[in-house]
């Protein structure tokens, strides 16, 4: 059994580089439990203590680390100017044809390149609303008038 430190320590490198390829975090609790086992290895030649120490330190790692890695797998999204224009009346200043990728819009004193919601055509001078910003593009559709 002289040789079970060199096996956990093997075992510590595949998981270390495991987690070098990867971005999720996943194995870096396996390293630690496996760095625990191959130290009591040289101690304690028990192949079962090291394997219940293995498992036991790396639960106990990631129910200590969950919190902060769950944290730092959130998604931070930074609203933007540009967000203020949702919602907004735009006037089509070059008709917008999805198909031939054309398409302007004023609104808010700039002008922005659009793509309508459903592909259809809008000629100029239309007003239409601003749905979502997609990149640098504004996803516009037509103004329903309720006039009669």
């Amino acid at each position: 059994m002289d040789y079970l430190p060199y096996v956990w320590i093997a075992v510590m490198v595949i998981m270390a580089v495991a987690e070098g390829l990867t971005t999720q975090l996943v194995s870096v609790w396996f390293v630690v439990g496996a760095l625990a086992a191959a130290i009591v290895s040289f101690f304690v030649p028990n192949l079962a203590i090291q394997l219940a120490l293995f498992v036991g330190v790396s639960l106990f790692m990631l129910i200590i680390t969950k919190p902060y890695v769950q944290k730092a797998r959130q998604v931070k999204t930074e609203a933007t100017n540009a967000d203020r224009n949702i919602g907004k009346i735009a006037v089509v200043t070059q008709e917008i044809n999805n198909t031939e990728g054309t398409g302007q819009v004023k609104v808010s004193g700039n002008t922005w390149t659009a793509r309508t919601e459903n592909n259809q055509i809008i000629s100029e001078g239309t007003k239409v609303t601003v749905k979502e910003i997609s990149g640098v593009k504004l996803i516009v559709t037509p103004v329903v008038s309720t006039e009669k």
